[in-house]
């Protein structure tokens, strides 16, 4: 398994895309009832953050 690191940049925007799919469909089925674990959309939002820093950081050093 790839850290985030050392993932290339079209792969963090796939993931990205993934991980917001995911939080929307999260979102959807707890509005629904039908999540029993609540803390998955809490990792969902980390990992979301997770990858927008790693694009951040990679876009700052490209500029410099």
């Amino acid at each position: 398994m790839q850290t985030i690191k050392d993932k290339e940049i079209k792969d963090l925007h796939q993931e990205l895309a993934d991980t917001r799919k995911a939080l929307f469909g999260f979102r959807t089925a707890v509005s629904g009832g039908k999540i029993k674990n609540v803390k998955e959309g809490r990792n969902l939002r980390k990992q979301i953050a997770r990858v927008m820093t790693e694009l951040a950081v990679r876009r700052a050093s490209a500029a410099k």
